[in-house]
């Protein structure tokens, strides 16, 4: 029965996703190995290189020899000895200079600095719009300059190609929903964040259940949802880092360390836009190592900004619509939950606030997710990652979802203007994900917005109230009762 299931999502996906689609199995892990390369794109070559369900792996490892440098690549003296354009597939790093009048990139990954890559401000309008601030994937050709009379050596952006291979129309994903059940979507989804849904935990006797498959699913709600802050605490091995790090060029994550003001939101010294300007939503991992430099400055400014979006920085003043991840590790006792009421006990002081915690909008209890093994590998049809990342960045900027979730949802006079914005916005991510295809209230069951929409979003801010009343007794750990119309 099992296998009958597995092979009909199987054609399925296949079916209606044709383009889109690519059967991935746990053998192609060991083809990257040792390559800093996200799943987007190891997706793509795996697409590029197969035809009628047949992977040429020689070529495709060609190509990694020819254009995917692996670390320890010595570029910078290629460089220095060929003198003639090197081409090569990777990640960049652009800033842009406003007091030296320039733009400078690097490739952490091949060991070439911020102030060695300059980018000619008279390339191709075309190329340059895509050099925006931050990281950026393409096909870079690269020429070294050697030092002359005032100037030192440098390394010349020649050529860029974003990484783009496909021309996302997110009508044909939104009309492609209704092809599926329910069930069906979310094994969709599941898969598509490189997991297999039809996982069986023989050892503990746990199957892959819907409620560990939607509190998976539950990780997607950041990349959907404008100025979404959420938390999520697991023990080590769930792979939390894996998905942030992975599903999309549109994210940055930083793992622990010091985070500045600067960096984070604007450095007035030279005047370029931090993190919170760039992505989508910000990852901030291993938080129970995090430190933030001149914690009572960046802390008003940091919650001032998780509040409505808004960044004020000496003379400076903007709007991100950057989310939000904040992810951690959490001690769990023998029947593996955690071990103690107050989720962060181990975490850094300002987690203590609870005026920052009533900032966070949800909370994805992480325990309930099986740890990472080979069998929970996603082996089957699923969707292209680099496409399936294109759309879920394209779902941030449909409004319409909001008014549905406004219709459907009685909110108390009495209630917490904190906690109804929460779930609003939880709700919105909710239905972007799972039911991508509607456009109006009516189309959706009260069942189906009750059970899948309205319940896991108040579910996720209630933990949240039950921390704020753990952190300061003046709040309720109850929410309010929110229900449909």
């Amino acid at each position: 029965m099992q296998k009958d299931i597995v092979v009909a999502l199987d054609e399925k996906i296949k079916s209606v996703f044709p383009k889109e689609s690519l059967f991935k199995s746990a053998t192609f892990a060991d083809l990257f190995m040792g390559r800093n390369i996200p799943s987007f794109m190891k997706d793509w070559m795996i697409k590029a290189f197969s035809e009628d369900d047949q992977f040429d792996r020689d070529a495709c490892l060609q190509f990694l020899d020819e254009k995917v440098p692996q670390r320890g690549y010595n570029i910078r003296q290629k460089l220095l000895r060929s003198r003639a354009p090197i081409q090569i597939l990777s990640r960049l790093i652009v800033q842009t200079d406003l007091s030296n009048g320039r733009m400078s990139f690097s490739i952490p990954d091949l060991g070439i600095g911020i102030k060695e890559g300059v980018i000619p401000l008279d390339m191709a309008q075309d190329k340059i719009d895509h050099l925006h601030e931050g990281e950026v994937w393409g096909i870079l050709t690269l020429l070294y300059m050697p030092p002359q009379q005032n100037t030192a050596g440098m390394v010349i952006l020649t050529d860029f190609k974003p990484f783009q291979p496909y021309k996302v129309d997110l009508d044909y994903y939104q009309s492609a929903r209704k092809e599926f059940q329910l069930s069906e979507w979310i094994d969709l989804l599941v898969r598509a964040m490189e997991y297999n849904p039809h996982y069986q935990d023989s050892h503990r006797n746990k199957a892959f259940d819907e409620k560990r498959k939607m509190m998976l699913v539950s990780r997607l709600l950041v990349y959907v949802e404008p100025n979404l802050n959420m938390i999520e605490l697991a023990p080590k091995g769930t792979g939390k880092s894996y998905v942030y790090n992975n599903l999309s060029k549109y994210n940055w994550t930083v793992s622990g360390g010091i985070i500045t003001r600067p960096g984070l939101f604007y450095n007035i010294a030279t005047k370029t836009p931090g993190i919170i300007n760039n992505y989508d939503f910000l990852c901030l991992d291993e938080i129970e190592t995090l430190q933030f430099a001149r914690e009572d400055e960046i802390l008003g400014a940091f919650k001032n900004y998780l509040e409505n979006g808004k960044i004020a920085v000496g003379g400076f003043s903007g709007r991100s619509e950057c989310g939000l991840m904040m992810l951690g590790n959490i001690p769990l006792d023998q029947r593996h939950k955690p071990r103690h009421r107050n989720f962060f006990l181990g975490l850094p002081s300002f987690f203590h606030s609870s005026a920052f915690v009533d900032r966070i909008h949800g909370f994805i209890e992480g325990w309930d997710i099986f740890r990472f093994n080979e069998d929970l590998k996603v082996n089957g049809y699923t969707l292209n990652i680099e496409y399936f990342s294109e759309i879920l960045h394209l779902l941030r900027y449909k409004t319409h979802y909001t008014k549905i979730v406004e219709d459907k949802i009685y909110i108390p006079p009495s209630a917490d203007t904190r906690d109804t914005k929460a779930v609003k916005k939880l709700c919105s991510g909710y239905l972007k994900i799972l039911f991508p295809h509607i456009n109006s209230a009516d189309e959706i069951s009260d069942k189906d917005f009750n059970d899948y929409i309205l319940h896991p979003a108040i579910s996720k801010r209630q933990v949240i109230r039950q921390q704020l009343a753990e952190l300061d007794c003046e709040f309720d750990p109850a929410m309010p009762e929110l229900r449909i119309r």
